[in-house]
């Protein structure tokens, strides 16, 4: 259980709020047919991180432990395994990388759309269900070093920093964040060349012109037609692209200012710097983490057309058709 009563009512809160949300995104994704693409595969898989992350968080925040610990095989797993957070952040971890694999998919689609469509066009799923379970091995392969620095001693659970290399740490906020943003950064970057690129060759349509009379229909009005509908198909995929670019594109820039704060302290300490855990910037960083499991449902109920169309047909029987099929 949270001792201090700020922290323990907000990541109560939060943990609710993300139990709640999080659980909305997996059931209108795993009910609306439409919603079932590649992306939103990603996206699916998110939410049930993030959902899961978010019940840790509440049970850390509201369930209480033996204090002192017992010095007996589930003393140390409580030490090892809960008190270290380990669970926790390879959760952490895992939606880190999920949301690389998300970034990196929507960027090879948009970039390199002929790569994209031959590389998928046997076993999506099983492609897709490689990537997802590869974020898990990382996960755990990267954060598998808590189990080793905690350690129960008179009661109660202590970090044993010797047992830690500062290079182990220093090579984790590499792996963990730095490697993850930058790619990202880059991904986004290009995404967004190729989406302008996109739209200046599509660009505003002529209007197609009436016929003549109606005695002689013009034969160039039907290549018009077809050349207007084919252009409108064009605009619409792109500005389903260009939405679920902003989209993503905000629950990057959301992941950065939740996690560059933790991630800062963290490398500064394996540096040398001194800090405890009950210092009041690393629990507000630990916190701003604890806030990124919770706040991508708001951001795909304000900006991400598609899973508002998914709630309006879930809720409200609208049938609607899948804009991005890329």
């Amino acid at each position: 259980m949270e001792d201090i009563l700020v922290l323990r009512i907000y990541k109560t809160f939060i943990g609710i709020f993300g139990i709640l949300g999080n659980g909305l995104v997996c059931v209108v994704i795993g009910k609306v047919s439409a919603m079932q693409t590649r992306t939103n595969a990603f996206i699916f898989h998110q939410a049930v991180v993030d959902f899961l992350g978010s019940t840790i968080i509440l049970l850390t925040s509201e369930v209480p432990l033996p204090d002192p610990l017992p010095d007996d095989s589930l003393g140390r797993f409580i030490c090892l395994v809960w008190l270290s957070n380990f669970l926790l952040f390879v959760l952490f971890v895992i939606s880190t990388f999920n949301l690389l694999s998300l970034t990196l998919e929507r960027y090879f689609a948009i970039v390199y759309p002929f790569k994209y469509q031959a590389a998928f066009a046997e076993h999506p799923h099983l492609k897709i269900g490689a990537v997802i379970g590869a974020c898990w091995i990382i996960g755990v392969v990267i954060k598998v070093y808590n189990l080793i620095i905690f350690k129960v001693e008179d009661g109660r659970c202590l970090s044993n920093a010797a047992a830690r290399s500062q290079a182990v740490g220093i090579l984790t906020v590499v792996l963990v964040y730095f490697l993850p943003v930058g790619v990202m950064f880059f991904a986004y970057m290009r995404i967004s060349l190729e989406l302008k690129r996109g739209a200046s060759r599509v660009g505003p349509q002529p209007a197609v012109a009436a016929p003549a009379s109606a005695s002689g229909p013009s034969t160039s009005g039907g290549a018009g037609a077809s050349s207007s509908t084919e252009s409108g198909m064009m605009g619409s995929l792109l500005r389903a692209r260009r939405n679920t670019f902003k989209t993503l594109l905000i629950v990057f820039i959301t992941f950065m200012v939740c996690w560059t704060p933790n991630q800062l302290i963290f490398f500064m300490f394996n540096l040398g710097w001194k800090t405890q855990p009950n210092e009041w910037y690393y629990l507000l960083s630990v916190a701003m983490v604890a806030t990124n499991c919770c706040v991508n449902p708001v951001i795909y109920a304000f900006k991400y057309r598609q899973f508002r169309n998914g709630l309006k047909e879930m809720f409200c029987g609208q049938k609607f058709r899948a804009d991005d099929m890329a």
